[in-house]
């Protein structure tokens, strides 16, 4: 595989720490800024807004630049938005130094998958996706513990410092692994020279809306049980809360190894992966909440959880983009923004179950309900393209026969 993708899996793995290492730290946060867990709670939730808007509008409003000028530039807005936060002094610089970063995550990964499959053959673009979001599954596995750790060691503001020189190292890697022009169009393609209209048009096609809302149910299935796992573990599983962190570690582990698999089956079967790999993740779901007060019952299905889970993501980010072939720049920022969706919903939902007084299981299983959507609505697209691809197959079919002379 290309060099240039350990740098894009640098920068993902900067992000990835930057979004999932403030929950280790809200404590101290909360604390040094005075305000109350609420607000703190704003620091993650005024991120994930941030990523929806990156990943719309700013990949809309640098879809015209060069993609490595492209990603250089959100890789310096990265490294600003975490400068803020490493020396804000109130809590309001704060959260604006969160949303600064926020703003390159979704357009980072958007346009990073672009770039990424553009380095590679046709048959190999999933696992380069894959190779990205590598980072994204290290920060989880690595990052955020030894975030969290030197956050209180050192004092919380010594873990963005040290995430800012973490996008510079990844800047300099952009700047010097990536190919330049990796990725960006044909330029004689007519639609190379469309701006945004016509990327824009690539939203006309059903295939790539049902592929946005299978992220959005496949992921929101998923991140809606994670957000609780806490909960389902201490009350349920019976660990202890100091175990948690030691627990998540083998749910990135999952995350690991179904980010690098998932890619390598979608490469050579993209929609039977994705049904099969969402119809797993649906069983887990359930089989979790059924062995979650079996500590070992428990920690199987975390792992598992994390690896189906995760298995969707190189196959969800590459299908909207092969439907979407004259604007994959965009229709990629918008799938990213649609994991972000999928979160919210997940979350709130799982929210809601609990409030109901359902239990710490409840998640689970509104996370297998919504993960059974995806899984319909997979089905339903694959079979969709299945049928035009027939009738597009019979009408060459007929052309060639007509154009064949006669005597």
């Amino acid at each position: 595989m290309p060099v240039g993708l350990i740098a894009l899996a640098l920068g993902g793995f900067g992000i990835g720490l930057t979004e999932f290492v403030i929950a280790g730290l809200l404590p101290e946060v909360a604390a040094d800024f005075h305000v109350n867990e609420a607000a703190a709670g704003w620091l993650i939730s005024g991120y994930a807004l941030g990523v929806v808007v990156g990943a719309l509008f700013l990949t809309a409003a640098i879809n015209r630049l060069p993609r490595k000028a492209a990603l250089l530039g959100l890789m310096v807005l990265f490294i600003v938005g975490n400068t803020v936060s490493a020396l804000a002094p109130t809590y309001t610089l704060m959260l604006s130094g969160r949303v600064l970063a926020a703003l390159a995550h979704g357009a980072f990964f958007g346009i990073g998958s672009v770039v990424a499959a553009g380095m590679v053959a046709p048959d190999k673009k999933a696992r380069a996706i894959a190779i990205m979001f590598t980072g994204l599954t290290a920060a989880n596995v690595l990052g955020v513990p030894f975030g969290t750790l030197l956050g209180q060691a050192l004092g919380w503001r010594s873990t963005f410092w040290a995430i800012a020189i973490i996008g510079v190292l990844a800047t300099v890697g952009v700047a010097t692994l990536v190919p330049k022009g990796t990725g960006a169009a044909d330029p004689a393609d007519p639609a190379a020279q469309g701006g945004l209209r016509h990327e824009l048009r690539a939203f006309r096609s059903g295939q790539v809306w049902l592929s946005i809302v299978v992220t959005v149910l496949g992921f929101g299935g998923m991140f809606g049980a994670f957000t609780y796992m806490a909960f389902t573990l201490t009350e349920v599983s019976g660990f202890a809360s100091s175990a948690v962190p030691w627990l998540l570690i083998l749910f990135g582990v999952g995350l690991f190894a179904g980010n690098a698999l998932g890619g390598r089956f979608a490469d050579r079967a993209l929609d039977r992966t994705l049904i099969v790999v969402l119809s797993g993740l649906a069983v887990i779901l359930a089989v979790f909440a059924l062995v979650a007060g079996n500590p070992v019952g428990a920690v199987i299905a975390l792992v598992l959880m994390g690896a189906f889970g995760f298995a969707t993501v190189p196959g969800l980010q590459m299908r909207v983009m092969n439907y979407a072939p004259d604007a994959p720049t965009l229709a990629s920022g918008a799938n990213i923004a649609a994991f972000n969706v999928g979160n919210a919903l997940g979350a709130w939902i799982g929210g809601v179950t609990i409030t109901a007084g359902l239990g710490y299981t409840s998640p689970l299983w509104a996370g297998a309900l919504i993960t059974v959507g995806a899984v319909v609505v997979m089905v339903f697209a694959a079979s969709a393209a299945r049928r035009s691809r027939a009738r597009a197959a019979d009408g060459s079919a007929k052309t060639s026969s007509e154009a064949v002379p006669v005597g």
